[in-house]
């Protein structure tokens, strides 16, 4: 099952690189979703740290869909084995690497001025104390937000999209529930989330298993739940 997704990956992957330089505006829909395929997948790639030739990729697929295959039966699950053990391998080493980084990070960060670090590891910084209400885990919590890693990549921000997002904080990962709670309406924190408090050893899309998380958040609202 492994080797099946991975070769759609594959598959997926060249479809979207092959896009046209083309502006958005410019593109079909048969170019847009090849577009957007292609940086999804092609952001796995990068994370599952694989090395390839795409030039063989796209004579792979080329040859896939003309059943050209030049391979065997036992030489297409053999090259699936490797790729899946080299996965394996990558993502094992990418994990001890962000997990030996986030350790280093959180524990030179706690003695920086203002920072706190609560029993579970969390830390936090306030950047501004509010005067409203404190949520319950079971609240609805209106909020604005800017996640990067440690490198100050940017993976997620509702600053940048231009519009607060709501929902339930015990819907959320384990160090927005704890954290968010601590902040009244109005106050706005700096969270530095470990990785078990966030995505753990799976990681997310752009997020790799094992990275600590930094987020700014900004508590607008507490909707009590009904």
């Amino acid at each position: 099952m492994k080797s099946i997704k991975l070769f759609i990956l594959v598959c997926a992957f060249c479809v979207g690189v092959c896009a046209t330089a083309k502006s958005q505006n410019q593109m079909t829909d048969k170019e847009k979703m090849s577009y957007a395929l292609g940086v999804n997948y092609g952001e796995q790639f990068k994370n599952l740290g694989l090395d390839v030739d795409f030039d063989l990729i796209l004579k792979g697929m080329n040859d896939g869909l003309n059943g050209a295959n030049k391979f065997s039966m036992e030489e297409m699950q053999a090259a699936f084995q490797l790729v899946n053990e080299t996965v394996e391998s990558n993502q094992q080493k990418m994990l001890e690497e962000e997990k030996t980084k986030g350790a280093e990070f959180l524990a030179q960060n706690k003695k920086n001025k203002g920072v706190v670090e609560t029993p579970s590891g969390l830390q936090y910084k306030v950047i501004k104390e509010g005067t409203g209400k404190k949520p319950t885990a079971t609240d609805k919590v209106k909020v604005h937000y800017h996640g990067t890693l440690l490198d100050g990549t940017v993976f997620d921000s509702s600053v940048e999209r231009g519009e607060p997002i709501t929902f339930p904080l015990n819907q959320v990962i384990a160090g927005w529930t704890e954290g968010v709670q601590l902040m009244s309406e109005g106050s706005k924190y700096i969270f530095y989330i470990p990785s078990n408090l966030a995505y753990g050893d799976r990681g997310a899309q752009t997020i790799k298993p094992g990275a600590t998380l930094i987020f700014e958040v900004e508590l607008i609202e507490v909707n009590p739940a009904e």
